[in-house]
Protein backbone atom coordinates (compact mmCIF):
# COMPACT_ATOMS: atom_id res chain seq x y z
CA UNK A 1 0.00 0.00 0.00
CA UNK A 2 1.51 3.29 -1.10
CA UNK A 3 1.53 6.15 1.31
CA UNK A 4 0.42 9.56 0.17
CA UNK A 5 2.96 12.21 0.98
CA UNK A 6 1.34 14.85 3.18
CA UNK A 7 1.21 18.32 1.72
CA UNK A 8 0.98 21.60 3.53
CA UNK A 9 -2.36 23.39 3.28
CA UNK A 10 -2.64 26.15 0.74
CA UNK A 11 -2.05 29.56 2.21
CA UNK A 12 -4.24 32.46 1.25
CA UNK A 13 -2.57 35.28 -0.64
CA UNK A 14 -2.33 38.79 0.74
CA UNK A 15 -5.02 39.94 -1.69
CA UNK A 16 -7.62 37.77 0.05
CA UNK A 17 -7.16 39.76 3.27
CA UNK A 18 -7.53 43.17 1.62
CA UNK A 19 -11.09 44.39 1.26
CA UNK A 20 -10.41 46.53 -1.83
CA UNK A 21 -11.76 45.17 -5.11
CA UNK A 22 -10.87 48.02 -7.48
CA UNK A 23 -9.98 51.71 -7.59
CA UNK A 24 -11.32 54.01 -10.28
CA UNK A 25 -10.89 57.79 -10.40
CA UNK A 26 -11.40 58.85 -6.76
CA UNK A 27 -13.67 55.97 -5.71
CA UNK A 28 -12.62 52.67 -4.13
CA UNK A 29 -14.87 49.68 -4.70
CA UNK A 30 -14.80 47.11 -1.90
CA UNK A 31 -15.30 43.37 -2.21
CA UNK A 32 -18.78 43.60 -0.73
CA UNK A 33 -19.57 46.18 -3.46
CA UNK A 34 -19.69 49.07 -1.07
CA UNK A 35 -17.59 52.07 -2.08
CA UNK A 36 -15.74 54.96 -0.49
CA UNK A 37 -14.10 58.24 -1.48
CA UNK A 38 -11.28 59.68 0.61
CA UNK A 39 -10.39 63.30 1.41
CA UNK A 40 -7.01 64.06 2.94
CA UNK A 41 -6.71 67.07 5.25
CA UNK A 42 -3.55 69.12 5.51
CA UNK A 43 -2.20 69.29 9.06
CA UNK A 44 -2.46 72.54 11.04
CA UNK A 45 0.01 73.49 13.77
CA UNK A 46 -2.72 74.17 16.31
CA UNK A 47 -0.35 75.34 19.07
CA UNK A 48 1.02 78.15 16.94
CA UNK A 49 -2.42 79.73 16.72
CA UNK A 50 -3.52 82.39 19.15
CA UNK A 51 -5.96 81.43 21.90
CA UNK A 52 -8.80 83.15 20.03
CA UNK A 53 -7.98 81.35 16.78
CA UNK A 54 -7.77 78.02 18.59
CA UNK A 55 -11.21 78.52 20.13
CA UNK A 56 -12.67 79.62 16.80
CA UNK A 57 -11.26 76.56 15.02
CA UNK A 58 -12.61 74.19 17.68
CA UNK A 59 -16.12 75.66 17.46
CA UNK A 60 -16.00 75.73 13.65
CA UNK A 61 -14.93 72.09 13.53
CA UNK A 62 -17.64 71.06 15.99
CA UNK A 63 -20.21 72.93 13.90
CA UNK A 64 -18.96 71.13 10.80
CA UNK A 65 -19.43 67.69 12.37
CA UNK A 66 -22.87 68.57 13.73
CA UNK A 67 -24.04 69.82 10.33
CA UNK A 68 -23.28 66.59 8.47
CA UNK A 69 -26.35 64.65 7.38
CA UNK A 70 -24.40 61.58 6.25
CA UNK A 71 -21.89 59.26 7.95
CA UNK A 72 -18.15 59.82 7.66
CA UNK A 73 -15.13 58.04 9.07
CA UNK A 74 -12.18 60.05 10.37
CA UNK A 75 -8.88 58.19 10.04
CA UNK A 76 -5.48 59.21 11.42
CA UNK A 77 -2.46 57.33 10.11
CA UNK A 78 0.68 57.59 12.26
CA UNK A 79 3.96 56.28 10.94
CA UNK A 80 7.57 56.60 12.03
CA UNK A 81 9.39 58.93 9.70
CA UNK A 82 12.50 57.80 7.88
CA UNK A 83 14.67 60.91 7.64
CA UNK A 84 17.61 59.22 5.93
CA UNK A 85 16.77 60.91 2.64
CA UNK A 86 16.62 64.29 4.36
CA UNK A 87 19.99 63.66 6.02
CA UNK A 88 21.41 62.73 2.62
CA UNK A 89 20.10 66.03 1.32
CA UNK A 90 21.80 67.92 4.16
CA UNK A 91 25.03 66.00 3.48
CA UNK A 92 24.89 67.08 -0.16
CA UNK A 93 24.54 70.70 0.94
CA UNK A 94 27.53 70.36 3.23
CA UNK A 95 29.69 68.78 0.52
CA UNK A 96 28.93 71.56 -1.97
CA UNK A 97 29.13 74.45 0.49
CA UNK A 98 32.19 76.67 -0.02
CA UNK A 99 31.55 79.09 2.82
CA UNK A 100 33.26 77.53 5.85
CA UNK A 101 31.00 79.33 8.34
CA UNK A 102 27.85 78.11 6.60
CA UNK A 103 29.34 74.64 6.29
CA UNK A 104 29.97 74.51 10.04
CA UNK A 105 26.38 75.57 10.74
CA UNK A 106 25.03 72.88 8.42
CA UNK A 107 27.16 70.28 10.19
CA UNK A 108 25.79 71.43 13.56
CA UNK A 109 22.27 71.23 12.14
CA UNK A 110 22.92 67.69 10.89
CA UNK A 111 24.07 66.60 14.34
CA UNK A 112 21.06 68.29 15.93
CA UNK A 113 18.68 66.33 13.67
CA UNK A 114 20.46 63.06 14.43
CA UNK A 115 20.32 63.76 18.17
CA UNK A 116 16.64 64.67 18.04
CA UNK A 117 15.74 61.44 16.23
CA UNK A 118 17.70 59.34 18.73
CA UNK A 119 15.99 60.93 21.74
CA UNK A 120 12.46 61.22 20.33
CA UNK A 121 10.22 59.21 18.06
CA UNK A 122 9.46 61.35 15.03
CA UNK A 123 6.04 60.51 13.59
CA UNK A 124 4.40 61.43 10.33
CA UNK A 125 0.66 61.93 10.79
CA UNK A 126 -1.91 62.04 8.00
CA UNK A 127 -5.60 62.86 8.43
CA UNK A 128 -8.46 61.60 6.29
CA UNK A 129 -12.23 61.92 5.94
CA UNK A 130 -13.76 58.79 4.36
CA UNK A 131 -17.26 59.01 2.88
CA UNK A 132 -18.89 55.58 2.41
CA UNK A 133 -21.47 54.28 -0.04
CA UNK A 134 -23.50 51.22 0.93
CA UNK A 135 -25.22 49.09 -1.74
CA UNK A 136 -28.32 49.09 0.45
CA UNK A 137 -28.76 52.72 -0.64
CA UNK A 138 -29.99 51.17 -3.90
CA UNK A 139 -32.98 49.80 -2.02
CA UNK A 140 -33.98 46.14 -1.98
CA UNK A 141 -32.00 45.53 -5.16
CA UNK A 142 -28.83 46.49 -3.30
CA UNK A 143 -28.84 43.08 -1.61
CA UNK A 144 -27.87 41.59 -4.97
CA UNK A 145 -25.48 44.41 -5.91
CA UNK A 146 -22.82 42.06 -7.29
CA UNK A 147 -25.23 40.94 -9.96
CA UNK A 148 -25.32 44.42 -11.50
CA UNK A 149 -21.59 44.55 -12.26
CA UNK A 150 -18.87 47.06 -11.45
CA UNK A 151 -19.86 49.70 -14.00
CA UNK A 152 -23.37 50.08 -12.61
CA UNK A 153 -22.17 50.17 -8.99
CA UNK A 154 -19.49 52.75 -9.80
CA UNK A 155 -22.06 54.92 -11.53
CA UNK A 156 -24.52 54.77 -8.63
CA UNK A 157 -21.75 55.20 -6.04
CA UNK A 158 -20.49 58.37 -7.73
CA UNK A 159 -24.02 59.75 -7.93
CA UNK A 160 -24.35 59.26 -4.18
CA UNK A 161 -20.82 60.21 -3.09
CA UNK A 162 -20.01 63.28 -5.17
CA UNK A 163 -22.62 65.67 -3.68
CA UNK A 164 -21.52 64.61 -0.18
CA UNK A 165 -17.86 65.00 -1.12
CA UNK A 166 -18.37 68.50 -2.54
CA UNK A 167 -20.40 69.56 0.50
CA UNK A 168 -17.68 68.35 2.87
CA UNK A 169 -14.98 70.08 0.82
CA UNK A 170 -16.79 73.40 1.19
CA UNK A 171 -17.21 72.94 4.95
CA UNK A 172 -13.57 72.01 5.48
CA UNK A 173 -12.40 75.02 3.48
CA UNK A 174 -14.56 77.32 5.63
CA UNK A 175 -12.89 75.95 8.76
CA UNK A 176 -9.51 76.90 7.33
CA UNK A 177 -8.35 73.40 6.48
CA UNK A 178 -6.90 72.32 3.14
CA UNK A 179 -8.78 69.28 1.81
CA UNK A 180 -7.58 67.18 -1.13
CA UNK A 181 -9.57 64.42 -2.80
CA UNK A 182 -7.32 61.39 -3.28
CA UNK A 183 -7.28 60.05 -6.82
CA UNK A 184 -6.42 56.55 -8.01
CA UNK A 185 -2.66 57.09 -7.87
CA UNK A 186 -2.69 58.59 -4.36
CA UNK A 187 -5.09 55.92 -3.04
CA UNK A 188 -2.94 53.12 -4.42
CA UNK A 189 0.22 54.59 -2.88
CA UNK A 190 -1.55 55.17 0.44
CA UNK A 191 -2.63 51.55 0.83
CA UNK A 192 0.63 50.22 -0.58
CA UNK A 193 2.51 52.02 2.18
CA UNK A 194 -0.02 50.97 4.85
CA UNK A 195 0.36 47.29 3.95
CA UNK A 196 4.12 47.62 3.44
CA UNK A 197 5.40 49.48 6.54
CA UNK A 198 9.01 49.17 5.41
CA UNK A 199 8.25 51.04 2.19
CA UNK A 200 8.71 54.39 4.02
CA UNK A 201 6.45 56.49 1.84
CA UNK A 202 7.48 55.02 -1.49
CA UNK A 203 6.02 56.62 -4.60
CA UNK A 204 4.85 54.17 -7.24
CA UNK A 205 5.07 54.41 -10.98
CA UNK A 206 1.78 55.48 -12.62
CA UNK A 207 -0.62 52.70 -11.67
CA UNK A 208 -2.23 52.67 -15.11
CA UNK A 209 1.06 51.38 -16.53
CA UNK A 210 0.81 48.15 -14.51
CA UNK A 211 -0.59 45.31 -16.59
CA UNK A 212 0.27 42.20 -14.55
CA UNK A 213 0.19 41.28 -10.88
CA UNK A 214 3.67 40.28 -9.77
CA UNK A 215 4.25 38.64 -6.39
CA UNK A 216 7.77 38.59 -4.96
CA UNK A 217 9.15 37.23 -1.72
CA UNK A 218 11.66 38.72 0.68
Amino acid sequence: MTKTKPTSPKKATTQSFIGIEDVRDDVMLMKDFSAVTVIEIGAVNFWLLSAEDQTAMIYSYASLLNSLSFPVQIVIVSKMMNISLYLDYVESLISTQKDERMKARLEDYREYIKGTVKKNTVLEKRFFFCIPFNPLELGVTGIKAKGFGKEYIYSRAKTSLYPKRDHLLRLLSKVGLKPTVLQKQELTELFYNIYNPSATGRQLAPVDTYTDVVLTSG
